[in-house]
């Protein structure tokens, strides 16, 4: 049987033996009219009145969007709502565009055009996040940890503040959106990597579609919350990055509807654990490095056997990426045990990533085909599959009974969980 898995910008084509289960969420239409419907959103909030009362009276306001590594169609969500403040009687001038990139690297002027539209980078005051820049950080208490809970100068500082961005399963924060446009996107360094700790990391309900309980999610909520009101608005997207549902309003409310409309989607229960599930990372942009990817293998982890296989399909145009501090401890480390090891006794920046790689490979082994060389998969203490379908006839080759196998052609877009 042949399954289409997404890949980079396309689709990849494999081959399997029949009777594998496909699992994708429940298809969502798209919007008839996404923009009037974006429009409908902001005049007929969750929880709070019309954004134009908020921004009526003048001041400043700050426009928080998602980075290059998320999917969220900003050159459509951020001119309309430019076009509707400006519709509100709002100038160019008052408005800050502040791109939440948690602990990711700045985004270059080139990308900021193709994510915002040039016409916006040029137009506007378009701001990279910078969560080691002691200057553009103000503290707002502490983290449960004790850590400073710093958040971007800029968000603080605003009359307004909006965020902007999209929702879909999370592996540890249960969703994106809603409260993780502040914190992590605008955080501080050490506040993200407080929040994003070993302790918080391994809690059972630090997972895919939990919020409430979730120790991570409710931190990142609080210190978001301690910013004052933030008018929230979050898109919803199919497949083919149609927005199909439009939340906004209050930062916690309108997230919550978000989410329920997520959950109906991509919650897809299955009656067995498999020898092998193939999952992806959902494609460009979220496939473009080996740090997201683990995300798609998070999402296989769920139904795959112990001492089972996982096998990704991810692009990752941009590498691991080299020279990142999730590469460095990748190769710091002799083998994934090592690597626990060492997240146990020091602080890495982005170790949660490697730790929940690791955590995974306790479980289960994890073949990746990309495009990053097969000496640098070896050496991030992964196995190359160059081809997948081989991939799986040499798994069924070594086994002694057939092999059960699950695909997830669209990646975490889908929550697989047992049925009990």
């Amino acid at each position: 049987m042949k399954v289409q898995l997404a890949y980079g910008d396309g689709r990849l084509e494999i081959d399997l033996p029949e009777g594998a289960t496909v699992i994708t969420p429940h298809e969502q239409a798209g919007l008839a009219d996404e923009a009037g419907s974006f429009r409908a959103a902001l005049e007929s909030p969750t929880g709070t009145g019309p954004l134009r009362e908020r921004v009526g009276h003048g001041g400043r306001i700050c426009i928080v969007f998602t980075d290059i590594t998320r999917a969220t169609p900003n050159e459509r969500i951020i001119p309309w709502l430019l076009d509707y403040l400006h519709g509100c009687g709002v100038s160019r001038e008052q408005i800050t565009l502040l791109n939440a990139l948690g602990t990711h690297r700045p985004n270059t002027r080139k990308e900021l055009s193709k994510l915002l539209t040039p016409e916006v980078v040029r137009d506007y005051r378009v701001l990279n996040h910078e969560p080691e820049k002691s200057a553009e950080l103000v503290q707002v208490g502490v983290t449960g940890s004790g850590a400073p809970a710093l958040l971007n100068r800029h968000l603080l500082e605003a009359d307004v503040r909006i965020v902007t961005g999209f929702i879909e399963p999370h592996f540890f924060a249960g969703f994106s959106g809603g409260p993780k446009g502040i914190m992590p996107g605008v955080a501080g360094m050490e506040t993200v990597i407080a929040n994003h700790g070993r302790k918080n990391i391994a809690s059972p309900n630090a997972a895919f579609g939990i919020t409430e309980g979730n120790p991570l999610w409710e931190e990142m909520r609080d210190i978001a919350l301690r910013a004052g009101p933030s008018f929230l608005v979050n898109v919803t997207l199919n497949e083919r990055r149609d927005i199909t549902g439009v939340f906004a309003g209050d930062l916690i409310a309108a997230h919550k509807i978000g989410i329920e409309f997520v959950r109906k989607s991509a919650m897809q229960p299955v009656r067995e654990l498999f020898d092998i599930v193939i999952t992806t990372n959902s494609g460009y942009p979220l496939d473009q490095n080996l740090y997201q990817a683990v995300k798609g293998m998070s999402a296989a982890a769920r139904i795959v056997k112990k001492g089972g296989a996982i096998i990704i399909a991810a692009e990752c145009r941009a590498g691991i990426p080299d020279g990142s501090p999730f590469h460095q401890l990748l190769s710091r480390a002799r083998d994934p045990e090592d690597m626990l090891a060492l997240i146990a006794h020091e602080t890495f920046p982005e170790q949660w990533q490697s730790q929940i790689q690791a955590l995974i490979q306790r479980k289960a082994a994890i073949y990746i085909h990309s495009s990053i060389p097969e000496g640098s998969i070896r050496g991030a203490h992964l196995v190359p599959a160059p081809d997948i379908a081989a991939t799986v006839a040499s798994l069924q080759a070594r086994a002694d009974k057939p092999l059960t196998i699950a695909v997830l052609p669209q990646g975490p877009l889908t929550i697989p969980y047992l049925a009990v």
